[in-house]
Order: C-alpha cells, then sequence, then structure tokens
C-alpha cells in the first residue's frame, strides 16, 4: 500500500507540472498568434475590407475571443482557471486534493480487502472444533484473510484459559483491529479542513492586494477590483471543490468502517456461543 501511495503521490505532482508547464506554452503562442493576426490586419486586411464596404458588401468579423471560448474543453477551463487563481495558493489546494485522494484509495482497498464473509467463517471454525478441536479451527482463523478472524485467532489462543479470558482477549483484540480500520482518516479530515481554510486565506491575500493596486492608481477602476475579486474568490473556490470531494470519500469510508465494525461485534458474539457449546 505505501507503494501504491508514492505512485499517486508522484503521479499527481508530475500532472500538476504538465498542466502548469503547458499553460505557459499555450499562453506564449496565443500571444504569437494575436500578434500576427494584428499586425497582418495592419497590412492588408483593412484594405481589403475597404474595398468590400465600398462595393456595397458588409464583411463580418468573428470575434476571436468568442471562437476560443466555445472551442475550450473542460480540460483548458480548469488549466486556465487554475492558473487565473495564482499558483501559489492553487497548488497548495492541489496537493491537498492529491494526498487527501491517495490516502482515501489506500483505505478503500484496505478495508474492502478486510471485508470477511463472517458467516462461513463461522460455520468452518465451528466444523472444525467439531472434528479437530481448537487446534484445527486456529487453522482455519490463521488462514483466512481480515480482522474478523484475526480477532478469531486471539480468542481462540486463550481457549485453554477459560471463557472469560477469551472474551477479554477478543474485546481487546477488537479495539486494536479497530485502530487499524481507522488509520489514515485523520489525515483525510485534516485536509477536508485545510482545503478551504488556504482558499479563504487566497481570498483575503487577493483581497489586500487588489485594494493595494487601487490605492496606488488612486482611482476606483472597475475593470481593476473586477479582475482583482475573480482571482482572489477562485482560490476559494478551489478550496470548497476539494472539500467536497475528499468529503464524499470520508463518509464513504467511515460508513464501510462502521460496517466492519459491526460485523466484527456480531462475530465476536457468535464465536463465544460456539466455543461455550463446544466445552459443554
Amino acid at each position: 500500500m505505501k507503494k501504491l501511495l508514492t505512485l499517486l503521490m508522484l503521479a499527481g505532482v508530475f500532472t500538476f507540472t504538465t498542466v502548469k508547464v503547458s499553460a505557459q506554452d499555450s499562453t506564449a503562442v496565443d500571444s504569437t498568434v494575436f500578434v500576427e493576426d494584428e499586425s497582418f490586419a495592419d497590412d492588408s486586411f483593412t484594405d481589403d475590407t475597404t474595398d468590400d464596404t465600398s462595393a456595397g458588401t458588409q464583411v463580418v468579423i468573428d470575434d476571436p475571443d468568442d471562437m476560443d471560448a466555445s472551442n475550450e474543453g473542460f480540460h483548458s477551463v480548469v488549466k486556465k482557471q487554475f492558473l487565473a487563481g495564482g499558483p501559489a495558493f492553487m497548488g497548495i489546494i492541489l496537493i491537498c486534493l492529491i494526498l487527501g485522494l491517495a490516502i482515501s484509495i489506500e483505505r478503500i482497498i484496505t478495508l474492502n480487502l478486510s471485508t470477511t464473509n463472517t458467516k462461513k467463517l463461522l460455520e468452518d471454525v465451528e466444523n472444525a472444533l467439531t472434528s479437530g478441536g481448537v487446534d484445527a479451527a486456529k487453522e482455519v482463523t490463521k488462514n483466512t484473510r481480515g480482522p474478523v478472524a484475526s480477532i478469531f485467532t486471539q480468542g481462540l489462543l486463550r481457549m485453554g484459559e477459560g471463557i472469560e479470558m477469551v472474551e477479554k482477549s477478543i474485546i481487546a483484540y477488537g479495539s486494536v483491529e479497530m485502530g487499524r480500520l481507522e488509520k489514515g482518516m485523520v489525515w483525510i479530515s485534516l485536509f477536508i479542513s485545510l482545503a478551504p481554510m488556504l482558499g479563504f486565506m487566497g481570498t483575503v491575500i487577493g483581497m489586500i492586494e487588489a485594494f493595494d493596486a487601487i490605492a496606488e492608481a488612486g482611482d476606483v477602476n472597475p475593470a481593476l477590483v473586477a479582475n482583482g475579486i475573480k482571482v482572489a474568490l477562485l482560490t476559494t473556490v478551489g478550496g470548497l471543490i476539494v472539500a467536497v470531494i475528499l468529503q464524499l470519500f470520508y463518509n464513504y469510508l467511515v460508513a464501510k468502517i462502521d460496517s466492519l465494525v459491526n460485523s466484527m461485534e456480531d462475530a465476536s458474539i457468535s464465536l463465544v456461543d460456539i466455543l461455550v457449546k463446544n466445552k459443554g
């Protein structure tokens, strides 16, 4: 699982770097094309337009900005807004998303692998106790994957000390298994809280910079104010999006852990009943 976490982190960092570089390249290309189009319009296109207009023919020129906006895909729009929000705070928010998703995916895989068919396991343990005793039941639980089987193994190891020690061992080791199931959840919760706070911080800093620009200009320019507010609010939007995505994963993981814990408790009670019946 550590290898999976490392690969996901590297993939996220590589994606962030690629997006940033490609965005800079595309910005440079757009500037070059704009200059060429402007020179072309100054040299030759003006005369042609004048001639056609004088001849009574109306020439309709499409707005390049509208054409570019209609041809932009989702990836290009996200990249553009990401860079407009500022690479400092948006980059940190993206790192929170990458780390949160990596931990969430690792937890999902681990919890799914920890799921055990408790009904079948109890039947196998009961049959092993009837046919081969405690040693045969231990072999069944040791060869079964999951926290329920591990708890059964700890209980069977204390079988010679009485049912009370078996119950105490199951309760103690059940707490240990619960801690293992909840491993990494605190980090997901941290990123859920950290992402919007970073977004709000970026918004406040952006507003401060916008008002500084107004103070230096000595006049309230609507375009300057609107652009500063837009850039500032993009960080808040990014942080909220990251928090929403990670919150969905967090709630799924909490529900999965609760299901596994309930299964562990029910199976432990059934195991004690089986041991009491076979002992009698």
